[in-house]
């Protein structure tokens, strides 16, 4: 069944902080900032496809940002892309910006800070999901977002055509069908990041990679447990060891290495959000299924450059990596919804 939200039955002045959590509620903490004085109704429809959710959203001018102090409220192992129907939309992230008109796409990370303006009424299809579930490196991602794809020809005409198509027939999916759907368009993107980075895509049939995003929906499922193993993991799905190789081989990795960036990646992201005298970078460590906290520190400072120490104390400080450039200084926000804290739980 669908997820509807729809702010018609609102009174014009709740609208704006009833947007606000609607909006949060659906991806991940935002602020969001209505350039209307009387803020017309507005519209979310998501379907869940998988590891895909898939959300038409039909609105307003409006301002959405995604700040560091948002980003520590969680959500933040999340990507987004945006593909446009109707209005523009200006969407800066990792010093970028691009505009999008009707039939282009654009891709967003909810881990670090970005600004999206859409200056008159819109809509565009939304697709959020896990970054885990499309096998495309942070390096890669920082220099995919907030790029403009040629939807003219290519394979960015092929990836346009096939969202297109799966959000007009969201709705009318069976669950085992979706989820097929959504591993295929998973698989386009992961294509269309090789491209981009001037790479030759991975060549795996379908069937293997369905496989293949089911293995790593159950690693990251059970990433904290320390006997994850090749062979339990291959044992789990009734494959040969040898098989569940050749699956990561097709993304030119191994099962062991594509485990422990996971489990850094959300180390990283907890070390972040401890708070002065509460837990530990051993505590967090554990829990992410590392047994030996030198091994551990270790593998995060040849991951990230830096010790976890120092990672936690320089977020602490309030420092962020990929800062964004607010280039939009034109549009004011003619009404703000109310704010306090995260605002809402995701």
């Amino acid at each position: 069944m669908p997820a509807l939200l729809n702010t018609a039955e609102v009174s014009p002045a709740e609208r704006a902080e009833y947007w606000h959590e609607a909006v949060s509620r659906t991806f991940v903490p935002l602020d969001v900032s209505l350039l209307e004085d009387l803020p017309a109704p507005a519209t979310i429809t998501s379907h869940r496809l998988g590891a895909l959710k898939v959300s038409l959203v039909q609105a307003g001018p409006q301002r959405v940002e995604r700040s560091a102090g948002l980003i520590a409220c969680g959500g933040d192992e999340h990507l987004t892309l945006t593909l446009q129907h109707r209005g523009t939309a200006r969407l800066a992230q990792d010093g970028r910006r691009v505009e999008l008109g009707p039939g282009d796409f654009a891709l967003c990370d909810a881990g670090r800070p970005f600004v999206m303006e859409l200056p008159e009424p819109f809509a565009f299809t939304a697709f959020h999901w896990p970054r885990p579930a499309v096998g495309v490196s942070e390096e890669d991602l920082q220099l995919l977002t907030a790029t403009a794809f040629d939807t003219a020809t290519g394979t960015g005409r092929l990836v346009a055509a096939y969202l297109e198509s799966l959000s007009r027939s969201a709705g009318s999916l069976e669950p085992r069908q979706a989820s097929r759907l959504a591993t295929t368009a998973l698989g386009l993107l992961a294509a269309l990041a090789h491209e981009r980075r001037g790479r030759p895509a991975p060549e795996a049939p379908e069937a293997a990679l369905a496989t293949l995003a089911r293995v790593k929906d159950h690693i990251l499922r059970n990433l904290g447990d320390p006997g994850l193993s090749p062979e339990r993991i291959a044992a789990a799905h009734h494959l040969s060891v040898r098989y569940l190789h050749k699956l990561f081989r097709f993304e030119g990795e191994t099962v062991t290495r594509w485990i422990q960036r996971q489990r850094l990646d959300m180390c990283r992201r907890d070390l972040a959000r401890l708070t002065a005298g509460r837990g530990t970078v051993a505590a967090v460590a554990a829990r992410w299924g590392f047994v030996s906290a030198s091994h551990f520190s270790r593998a995060f400072r040849a991951a990230y450059g830096v010790s976890p120490r120092e990672w936690r104390a320089a977020t602490r400080s309030g420092f962020m990596p990929g800062p964004v450039h607010l280039p939009f200084p034109d549009a004011r926000p003619k009404r703000t919804a109310a704010r306090s804290g995260c605002g809402v739980v995701v």
